[in-house]
């Protein structure tokens, strides 16, 4: 099943100030999850942000709280996994939406928890594999498999970006274009 547009939404999980420097490549995953938000909010996808206890962490980092702004909507949490607090389970639902594409850190924790309770709540979880990291390579590839075996599908921002246009005769296409061609490897 390609990835619906109205029927998706964008989980960007615990990109803080605090957290994103300690893991793998971090200039290159945020780059990827800024330019994946700017599409959302340009496509009007919705973007929930998550937040691991924002007091010792820190915020979201300034570039991707810009990105997400327009249609971004950030939830705080305690738990690893973002569902397991019921008000956080509860804006989710809100969207209406059961396609969840799954970006942020640490793979192999939050990421991994957060993918786990959607899939529990019957969501599909797309993890986009050039949007997560952690603090070891090794975290990062099991959780990966780990996630794959449970029903995620692994994609890539690149793939979420096609898969919301569908098209390329439309102004969607042309504005989120150079967004495309921005993606590194």
């Amino acid at each position: 099943m390609l990835i619906d547009r109205n029927n998706s939404f964008l989980v960007i999980v615990d990109m803080q100030e605090k957290l994103v420097p300690a893991v793998q490549k971090p200039a290159r995953v945020v780059e990827t999850v800024r330019i994946l938000a700017s599409a959302s909010s340009k496509l009007h996808v919705p973007i929930i942000v998550t937040e691991h206890c924002p007091d010792k962490i820190g915020h979201t980092d300034p570039a991707l709280q810009a990105a997400a702004a327009p249609m971004g909507h950030t939830i705080t949490k305690v738990h690893f996994n973002a569902l397991a607090e019921t008000d956080n389970r509860k804006t989710i639902a809100s969207l209406n939406r059961r396609q969840a594409i799954v970006c942020g850190t640490e793979t192999h924790v939050c990421v991994l928890q957060t993918a786990m309770g959607l899939l529990g709540a019957g969501y599909n979880v797309l993890i986009v594999a050039d949007g997560v990291s952690s603090r070891k390579k090794r975290d990062r590839k099991i959780a990966l498999q780990r996630l794959a075996g449970k029903g995620a599908d692994l994609v890539t921002a690149e793939m979420v970006i096609f898969e919301w246009l569908h098209r390329a005769d439309t102004e969607d296409f042309r504005i989120t274009l150079p967004l495309i061609k921005s993606l590194k490897n």
